[in-house]
């Protein structure tokens, strides 16, 4: 079976490969020398070698067309759904839906919708557990302001937010201010178990159609719908 890999995971992929051999290598010597029975030492560098490889897959996703929908950035599963105020990064009246990755999930993480990058703020902070809620604004992060064209050729603001986790320790935010997305197309990654935001205006969120606790497909799952009818 043929697994596709994110670009995002390049440097590790290399780095545990190489790793990878050269611990085969001392034990493949180590049973020449000493014991036969070290041979079966080589069991662990090709597991280990092999998960890296499962934790950088990137999978083809298909994604909804219907208007008016907002799509999981992640996969994972909903931990939390907050109504947020003026105070947030979103800047008016909406809705917080975190989403939880932990390390058997794919990372890569997906536009919700069509959008236009205006900005991208990176904070340093703590690596405390992303399931919790309030790991959004103590740990280290990455947001992400996009603005959504609306009816009428108004914008919507919209905001995703990369957190980082109690194992994650490197955003990627492959992003770049002007930068035109399309629902579901790649934005970067989170490596190693953390969280992502969604921070939706109401008349983007009227209504939320995921509980806390249901699993997300980054670029399938819809979490969120602006009319009465989807």
């Amino acid at each position: 079976m043929k697994i596709a890999l994110t670009q995002y995971g390049r440097r590790e992929i290399v780095l545990c490969s190489a790793l990878c051999a050269s611990a085969a290598a001392a034990i493949s010597a180590a049973a020449w020398k000493i014991h036969p029975a070290w041979s079966a030492g080589l069991v662990a560098p090709g597991v280990f070698w092999a998960w890296v490889l499962w934790f950088f897959r990137d999978p083809q996703r298909t994604c909804p067309a219907d208007a008016g929908l907002l799509i999981a950035p992640a996969d994972g599963v909903v931990s939390d759904i907050t109504p947020v105020g003026a105070e947030s990064p979103l800047g008016t009246e909406g809705v917080k839906i975190g989403i939880f990755m932990n390390v058997c999930n794919v990372h890569v993480n997906r536009s919700p919708e069509d959008a236009q990058v205006l900005k991208v703020d990176h904070k340093k902070g703590l690596f405390l557990d992303a399931r919790d809620p309030d790991a959004g604004e103590k740990n280290e992060s990455a947001t992400i302001y996009l603005s959504v064209p609306s009816e009428g050729g108004k914008q919507s603001p919209l905001v995703i937010r990369q957190v980082a986790g109690l194992i994650a320790r490197r955003i990627v935010t492959d992003l770049t201010p002007t930068q035109v997305l399309k629902r579901g197309q790649r934005i970067g990654m989170i490596k190693f178990g953390s969280r992502v935001e969604v921070f939706a205006p109401l008349h983007l969120a009227r209504r939320v159609l995921v509980s806390v606790g249901d699993k997300t497909r980054a670029g399938e799952t819809v979490i969120a719908a602006s009319g009465e009818t989807q």
